[in-house]
């Protein structure tokens, strides 16, 4: 992508978990996504981050884990072990040839397939690394990106009724770690993602390792000092690894002007971190995706302006598409003063709606946001 391109102007998504079909005409730079509770605006950021990985099987798994959609199976010393119910992927767990999942442009350009095949479908050399899987109709979940084939995982059961894994067969350790296909993997894009909670120790040193001794070094600070703390410089300490600590020992310690010593960052409390989240995040998504679910969360309304200016300002700065979820009328109206303040924002407002089943999006441009906004209509 280069400056001032975004990797999607519009966005169709069919058949991917909650969403049977979701075709969004406009998308922005910063793209504020909104609609109640449940109405698919989590699952919208989960298929944005599955397109940018190319559908990377880690990042897969990692969703299927994070919300404990797993089945049982037995290896191969009789243990059961947890395994990605990979069903969940698809719409009403419908996983045959008419339900596969696509995510991409409206053009199909570019878009991102997911699938299921029959093992005695694949070639013959692939089909040789599945020796003892010798009975029942085993799957495996192929991925193929703007029609060139990504990888292809195999399912680790048998599928009845082609609907939801019934009986999982046991399956060599090895099997269950296996990808292949990978000599067509496509570039991913720079993708990353925060969620409603507080972030984590590791992945905030992760941010950090990345961007100390940078200019975006002082993106950071400029963020975590809305709320007037003054916070000249910020380390991380501790070991990288602790065998004492429950947790990962690396730690962040923050210099106030006019404290000779320095205070831990979780003193500070919780919208301090996460403002720094985000703007750590911000800063390490250069020239790829940001996302952020709830991004009102544990900020209050008198900063939101500042703060979504400085998404706005950064984003357009570091080529960085923003898709943040919101419940939140004051954060709303912030991006759109925020937007008003300054010249080609490029804010999208994008409310979902259920319609007996069927997901609307209803889009609202730079403009039509601010009428609203003025006007008191409501947009959520």
């Amino acid at each position: 992508m280069t400056n001032g391109e975004l990797h999607l102007s519009n966005l169709l998504i069919t058949n991917f978990r909650g969403i049977r079909n979701l075709s969004i005409e406009r998308l922005g730079r910063v793209n504020l996504i909104t609609g109640l509770n449940g109405v698919g605006k989590t699952t919208l950021l989960e298929a944005i981050r599955v397109y940018a990985a190319r559908g990377s099987f880690e990042i897969l798994n990692d969703i299927l884990y994070s919300r404990d959609e797993v089945v049982e199976s037995i290896d191969e010393d009789k243990d059961i072990v947890l395994s990605p119910d990979y069903s969940s992927l698809f719409y009403e767990g419908l996983i045959h040839e008419k339900h596969h999942v696509s995510i991409g442009p409206i053009s199909d350009k570019d878009s991102l397939k997911i699938e299921t095949i029959d093992f005695e479908d694949l070639p013959q050399s692939k089909q040789e690394l599945f020796p003892k899987l010798t009975s029942g109709n085993h799957q495996a979940l192929k991925v193929t990106f703007h029609d060139a084939e990504v990888s292809v995982l195999p399912w680790l059961s048998e599928i009845s009724d082609l609907s939801v894994s019934e009986f999982i067969s046991p399956v060599p350790r090895v099997l269950r770690r296996l990808s292949f296909g990978k000599e067509n993997m496509a570039d991913p894009i720079r993708c990353e993602s925060l969620g409603p909670g507080l972030i984590t120790n590791d992945t905030l040193a992760e941010f950090w390792d990345k961007i100390v001794l940078t200019p975006q070094e002082n993106l950071s600070l400029k963020v975590i000092n809305l709320t007037g703390q003054n916070i000249e410089r910020i380390a991380v300490v501790g070991q990288k690894f602790s065998r004492f600590l429950r947790s990962n020992g690396r730690r962040f310690s923050v210099k106030i002007e006019g404290k000779e010593e320095p205070v831990p960052l979780k003193t500070l409390g919780d919208a301090i971190i996460r403002l720094y989240a985000v703007g750590l995040a911000m800063a390490v998504s250069k020239n790829g995706f940001l996302l952020i679910d709830e991004i009102e969360n544990g900020i209050h309304f008198t900063i939101q302006q500042d703060l979504c200016r400085i998404i706005l300002e950064a984003a357009k700065k570091l080529n960085v598409q923003v898709f943040a979820t919101t419940h939140s009328i004051d954060c709303i109206k912030a991006f759109s003063r925020a937007a008003s303040d300054g010249e080609e924002s490029d804010v999208a407002l994008i409310r979902l709606e259920d319609l007996n089943g069927d997901l609307r999006a209803v889009e609202y441009s730079e403009e039509e946001l601010r009428i609203a906004t003025n006007q008191h209509i409501e947009v959520r």
